[in-house]
């Protein structure tokens, strides 16, 4: 897509997106964190690790759904004061899993949950103001970056860290201060462009006129499914299932397995700035992410059938690499959709995405958790891989029905557009 016509000062924009990148960094080591500090959390709630798994679980509930909520915000107030209250939920829902109870885990993650919707969607609608659209991709792929590198130190570094002793009350105290921190920081350096948001035609015509736009667009349920099925694989298998997973089926120890596990998200960091220079590069959205999906399917072929091949800690952070081609699709969606409803277009992807998560990890759960330690390790491990492989190839194949919205498929001329900038491809 062509380069939209930028705000008149985008160095602010620049400068709030990278505070916003503190923000998602610390949202996904309070998304991943808690995996390694079952047993702790288990004693501080008074529950069972079940019901420590069921309190982590309600944070996508409230993820999916807030995405819509914060995607409106951004459209309508712009991010100055949209991206601190949800930080500042974050902050609340961190300190509240310093306290005894379940009632409290329950609502510290569900606060965690809500807020940390505004995470990606703020930093994405940041970025789409302080970049050119040529460079829209890389800098989504930065953001991501930052996001996966706050999971794997979430899991690598946190879990020596809570095992050797360190109070886990005292660290959620500690996750909401810095949240709080970054929050008013935020809030001052944010531009205010409540007014230009409040003018747009979609703030008058109503609360649901971007989702009208944006879920009125069928490519923006391919974005979703294709996203969703790509991500899947980190966000349920590695960050969720893969260290027990490891040690039971593949008898790994358990500092072994979370170091094998934090190569995924580490692998992210690599792979979503590199992904998203090559599309920016090349033009084109698609091949990046047939490239990254087809190079997951090959790397998870070897980690079942030759995993002799190469040490699984090395398979791992290139299949991380690998499936950074999941954070194209939400470039494909911005512009895929007008220009005005950018916050809009990210929560609805967030939704979908997520979407896609909620119903593939009860699926695997009953489909794979439930025997895990019971059955034959070597045939569970081979049926919840091909699981994943299975969701990667259907990936493949519903992303040959998305339109190429890159620059080199689509010269300038392509996006004349009448009024509200839609581009003429949708």
């Amino acid at each position: 897509m062509e380069d939209t016509v930028q705000p008149p000062r985008t160095k602010p924009y620049v400068v709030a997106w990278v505070f916003s990148l503190i923000f998602y960094f610390l949202e996904y080591a309070v998304r991943s964190g808690p995996a390694v500090m079952i047993p702790e959390l288990a004693r501080t709630f008074g529950v069972d690790a079940v019901g420590v798994g069921a309190i982590l679980g309600t944070y996508y509930y409230t993820y999916s759904v807030a995405g819509l909520v914060a995607g409106v915000a951004l459209d309508r107030t712009g991010a100055k004061y949209a991206l601190p209250t949800g930080i500042a939920i974050v902050a609340l829902g961190c300190l509240l899993f310093a306290l005894p109870g379940a009632a409290a885990g329950n609502s510290g993650r569900l606060l965690q949950g809500a807020g940390s919707a505004f995470a990606f969607t703020g930093s994405v609608y940041l970025a789409s103001r302080g970049f050119q659209a040529r460079s829209l991709a890389t800098a989504i792929g930065a953001t991501q970056c930052l996001g996966m590198l706050g999971g794997a130190l979430g899991q690598s570094l946190v879990g020596p860290l809570i095992h050797g002793g360190f109070d886990v009350r005292v660290f959620w105290v500690l996750m909401g201060l810095a949240n709080l921190a970054t929050g008013v920081a935020l809030y001052f350096i944010t531009p205010n462009d409540a007014q230009a948001q409040a003018a747009q035609p979609t703030a008058k015509a109503g609360l649901l006129a971007p989702y009208k736009i944006v879920f009125g667009n069928p490519q923006s349920y391919l974005c979703g499914l294709v996203a969703g099925l790509l991500f899947a694989p980190t966000t349920i298998f590695a960050m969720n299932w893969g260290v027990a997973a490891l040690q039971r089926d593949q008898h790994l120890s358990y500092t072994a397995a979370i170091w094998a596990c934090s190569m995924v998200p580490l692998g992210w960091v690599v792979g979503c700035p590199a992904l998203g220079w090559l599309a920016d590069r090349l033009g084109r959205r698609k091949p990046v992410i047939w490239l990254g999906a087809g190079c997951m399917v090959l790397l998870g072929l070897q980690q079942l059938y030759l995993p002799a091949l190469m040490p699984l800690a090395l398979s791992l952070l290139l299949f991380g690499v690998a499936s950074g081609a999941a954070m194209i699709p939400y470039s494909i969606i911005k512009e895929a959709n007008p220009d005005h409803v950018k916050g809009s277009a990210t929560g609805a992807m967030n939704f979908l995405t997520f979407g896609v998560s909620a119903v593939l990890g009860p699926l695997f759960a009953r489909l794979y958790g439930q025997t895990l330690g019971l059955a034959d390790p070597a045939a569970h491990f081979e049926k919840g891989g091909l699981f994943w492989i299975a969701c990667t190839c259907l990936a493949l194949l519903a992303s040959l029905l998305l339109r190429e919205t890159g620059t080199a498929a689509h010269p300038p001329a392509a996006y004349a557009v009448a009024g509200d900038n839609k581009p003429a491809l949708v």
